[in-house]
């Protein structure tokens, strides 16, 4: 399997993932179709699924045109069903996916929305977490409460340590001055932005992080407690 970034919109970040050897395809969050059908047409590529993470427009705005071109079947959760465009496939938490060679295990990790999920390829060791989890941050609590995604985050810092982290925005050299400002003392964040910003003055994205990572320099997922982590959050907000 490949991982293919493509950007949409400002800075958001959809992913195909590619089985190289049958030429299919599954696409995470496409937030817009013209980025997707470009790579999908100059690629020679057959889309045939399309998986939301949450219902949030800048996630799901390319369902509908992807899924009229090329008849790609829509993913998502089964309590967001009726927000999720043109849903076809409705998976529980913790239920194991199947279609063609790719398989995933979704996981209910809510607080940015009531029905945000991540799915786990767990085959490759790789997290897609939408606006749950970011690079040195994680997601505006809008539907859910402090207890749930605090929660949600402590799920996710329970993988494997070498997973790979593909998160939905490019936000992580704007999340490195928050944590960095509460953090100043911490050696791998000052190497991680030292290396962020590599990446970035190439032109390249500073996605994806792994597990480990996250838990050395995210000071959300360093947080000990939901006090903690509350305060954060709300810092954050007013950062």
């Amino acid at each position: 399997m490949k991982i293919e970034i493509i950007k949409c919109l400002q800075d958001n970040y959809s992913y195909l993932v590619i089985d190289v050897e049958n030429n299919f395809a599954c696409v995470i969050d496409p937030s817009e179709s013209k980025p997707i059908i470009n790579y999908i047409e100059k690629n020679k590529i057959e889309l045939k699924f399309i998986l939301n993470t949450h219902h949030h427009f800048d996630h799901v705005d390319g369902n509908n045109e992807l899924k009229k071109k090329y008849n790609s079947k829509v993913i998502g959760f089964k309590k967001d069903k009726n927000r999720i465009p043109e849903i076809d496939i409705c998976l529980d938490d913790r239920e194991i996916w199947k279609g063609e060679q790719f398989e995933s295990k979704i996981y209910h990790i809510p607080g940015h929305t009531s029905g945000h999920v991540c799915y786990h390829f767990f085959n490759q060791n790789i997290l897609f977490t939408g606006d749950t989890l970011f690079s040195l941050g994680c997601g505006r609590i809008f539907e859910g409460t402090y207890e749930q995604m605090f929660s949600s985050l402590q799920l996710i810092k329970s993988f494997p340590k070498n997973t790979k982290i593909y998160c939905g925005h490019e936000y992580t050299l704007k999340n490195s001055d928050f944590c960095i400002k509460y953090d100043k003392n911490n050696s791998a964040l000052r190497n991680k932005i030292k290396s962020i910003k590599n990446k970035l003055n190439r032109g390249i994205p500073s996605i994806p992080s792994t597990i480990e990572e996250e838990l050395n320099c995210n000071i959300f997922l360093k947080s000990k407690d939901i006090e903690t982590f509350s305060k954060l959050r709300d810092l954050k907000d007013n950062f």
